[in-house]
């Protein structure tokens, strides 16, 4: 038997550790494309196999998913136990939900509907301490990253505001002019609302197409990452081709229904060459 004083010196040693680099910004500074996993089920089992998979980033949302603060936590460890970083779409621009995520553990937070300079400000000083922001120190699970923590947290979390309305094109100069901003993930199905057209993953229409490009010229010049949610392959692809560098790829809930609905029709098919069973 182990003596008592033992899982406290693991603990110690534990903590003693290097905070570990985000492995999306590490990837973004060589000029690779960071990719994506997005959970919408609050689940840290489904959270885990999302990590464990090899995804780049996996994203907790909080704003459209059905996951609440209590499940986002257990999330937010499971995923910490692989290299995958750990994000939270927090539900708005308010300093408390994004604190508290940081706190957590998340290694950076999404923003929704930034459309303004003044937004993007106060997204960018929640996710800094002081002097650069306004984060309030208290990292109850983020201060297992390591005892470096504190000094590198400005450095390895990221900022990534969502620019997904005809107002945020327009102003997407000023917003990536801000200093903290890291990213800008583009929300096409917002952001074709926006311009009149039906919500989707990708649009031909030259204002969806020339919004995009607005983004990466600005993009370009501020020197922030472009990113895109692109809710299947054929997208995530094609914008990886044009030069975004944070592409979201699947989320849990439709691959889960994708996956499953492929074994029911293979199955229902009966073996090939066979006419169809009577398991339809």
């Amino acid at each position: 038997m182990l003596p008592a004083s033992r899982p406290f010196v693991a603990a110690r040693r534990y903590n003693a550790a290097a905070m570990r680099e985000n492995r999306m910004k590490r990837l973004w500074r060589r000029g690779e494309p960071a990719l994506g996993g997005w959970l919408t089920v609050p689940s840290s089992f489904s959270a885990q196999i999302f990590a464990h998979a090899g995804f780049d980033w996996a994203c907790i949302d909080m704003q459209h998913g059905v996951i609440d603060y209590r499940d986002a936590v257990p999330m937010l460890q499971a995923i910490s136990a692989t290299e995958t970083a750990p994000l939270v779409r927090v539900p708005w621009n308010e300093h408390g939900i994004i604190m508290k995520a940081l706190d957590a553990g998340a290694y950076g937070i999404i923003v929704p509907m930034v459309n303004t300079p003044a937004q993007a400000e106060a997204a960018a000083a929640a996710c800094r301490y002081a002097p650069r922001g306004v984060r309030s120190y208290g990292p109850t699970l983020a201060r297992f990253y390591g005892r470096e923590y504190f000094s590198r947290a400005d450095e390895e979390i990221a900022c990534i505001v969502m620019i997904e309305t005809r107002e945020a094109i327009e102003n997407v100069d000023q917003i990536l002019a801000v200093p903290g901003i890291d990213a800008a993930y583009v929300g096409p199905a917002d952001l074709s609302i926006s311009l009149g057209l039906a919500p989707a993953s990708d649009h031909e229409e030259p204002a969806f197409v020339q919004a995009l490009e607005r983004l990466l010229e600005a993009c370009r010049r501020h020197q922030v990452v472009p990113g895109y949610h692109g809710g299947n392959v054929a997208t995530a692809r094609k914008r990886i081709g044009e030069g975004f560098l944070m592409v979201e790829v699947c989320s849990d809930a439709e691959a889960l229904g994708r996956a499953a609905a492929a074994d029911l029709k293979a199955l229902r098919a009966g073996p090939p060459g066979e006419e169809r069973s009577a398991l339809a």
